[in-house]
């Protein structure tokens, strides 16, 4: 019978499944066995040919069931890595087929192995029903939630798209307890109006690649509703401290021209983004030139490095005033001091989670990339004053074209 021939070269195959392209060979020459044998059930009449295949058809589903199982908890795992909510989603859907599969070839493995009735099928029927069980509890125990991060530091990176993220499409948030920030990321998040979307920590949460594309569409429909809905809870409707106010009217002294933010980043996280000093006092000197301040801002910088007569405020999320239990709301505030009352009209950086909190609401920012980012890309020319500027012969041109109109925009804003 060819069907059992396929089964045997399936068979023979398994001790290489985890060889390139094996399992898909694999695989098909199961279904096509069992396709086979299943038409030559139904045509036989001879009991002890009709027992004989019987028992061929449970050791091929339980084999089917198994390879159903391996090929849920391999998809799952891609589906919740996948690069946007819709690709998860999908990845999510294939991986319910194949629960349906292995449940289907269980089902079948324990009709087959009740009608034949021996030790060894019943065994096999176990294998199977056990393989679609696991399968199934894959399935149902995927992780929907988007976890908070509450590592220290002045930009809590992903957690501001994943605020912005939920606010536009509700999606549930989770953190880890016993966690250093914890409490201030609860503050936050309560603060914010997302109290009802904390769902306990569990492993496995959906990842974080999702957020900027949510976000991207939820501009792309309303950009200014987007806004101020963002400006609207992230800043809520108290005042920025009075500490706060202090602390910044001191360290932009007298100074009353436009100011733009240069933002550096150090990290051991793909430190090929890092900030290049050499680049960065070129910048500083670009705007200075411009008659704009530069604020350098973010990670520290070189006691040696030119500052064109601008301010640092590098680390100053070190501050205890930013330390406090409400940091979270302390830290956006002080960008929209710097705008209100010291003249900021935008801000300049290597790709960097800090710059998109003002940016969403509504700071003009350009962002420094060697070549085109596929996240945050899509937030240009949707998220309004979002600008993605590749290093060419001429990016610097473009950047000061882009700091000119800032500083034009804020003329003509005051007068």
């Amino acid at each position: 019978m060819k069907g059992i021939a396929l089964l045997e070269q399936a068979y023979a195959l398994e001790g290489t499944l985890h060889h390139s392209g094996i399992r898909g060979k694999y695989r098909t020459l199961l279904e096509q066995g069992i396709e086979l044998i299943s038409k030559g059930l139904e045509a036989t009449c001879d009991s002890s040919e009709s027992a004989r295949v019987r028992k061929l058809l449970v050791q091929a589903h339980a084999a089917r069931a198994e390879d159903a199982r391996y090929g849920v908890g391999a998809l799952s795992r891609s589906a919740q890595r996948a690069p946007t909510l819709k690709d998860c989603e999908e990845g999510w859907q294939k991986v319910a087929m194949i629960v349906d599969h292995a449940r289907e070839s269980a089902d079948q493995a324990r009709r087959l192995a009740n009608e034949v009735g021996d030790f060894h099928t019943e065994k096999l029927a176990e294998r199977a029903e056990r393989a679609a069980d696991l399968a199934e509890s894959t399935l149902a125990a995927r992780n929907r939630a988007y976890t908070f991060f509450t590592t220290p530091g002045f930009s809590f990176g992903e957690g501001w798209y994943l605020a912005a993220a939920s606010l536009f499409a509700e999606l549930t948030i989770q953190v880890r307890s016993s966690t250093p920030q914890e409490r201030q990321a609860l503050q936050f998040l309560n603060a914010v109006g997302l109290a009802e979307r904390l769902v306990p920590y569990r492993p496995r949460p959906a990842s974080p690649k999702h957020l900027t594309d949510i976000i991207a569409t939820t501009f792309e429909r309303d950009p200014q509703a987007a806004q101020k809905k963002l400006r609207d809870a992230f800043l809520g409707q108290q005042p920025a401290s009075a500490p706060i106010v202090e602390w910044l009217k001191g360290q932009m002294r007298t100074d009353i021209r436009p100011k733009v933010l240069l933002w550096t980043r150090i990290s051991y996280h793909d430190p090929h983004r890092n900030t290049a000093f050499d680049e960065l006092a070129c910048l500083g000197q670009l705007i200075a030139d411009m008659g704009i301040t530069p604020v350098f801002f973010g990670d520290a910088i070189p006691k040696d490095l030119d500052l064109s007569g601008g301010i640092d405020l590098t680390l100053c999320w070190r501050n205890p005033l930013f330390q406090t239990l409400s940091m979270r709301r302390d830290q956006l505030q002080l960008f929209e001091v710097l705008r209100r009352r010291h003249h900021l009209v935008g801000q300049i950086g290597v790709t960097t989670a800090g710059m998109d909190g003002p940016a969403l609401m509504g700071l003009p920012t350009a962002y420094l990339t060697d070549k085109p980012n596929v996240r945050l890309g899509k937030w240009v020319g949707n998220v309004p004053g979002y600008e993605e500027v590749v290093r060419d012969s001429d990016y610097l041109v473009r950047l000061r074209d882009h700091a000119l109109r800032w500083q034009q925009a804020k003329l003509a804003d005051v007068n």
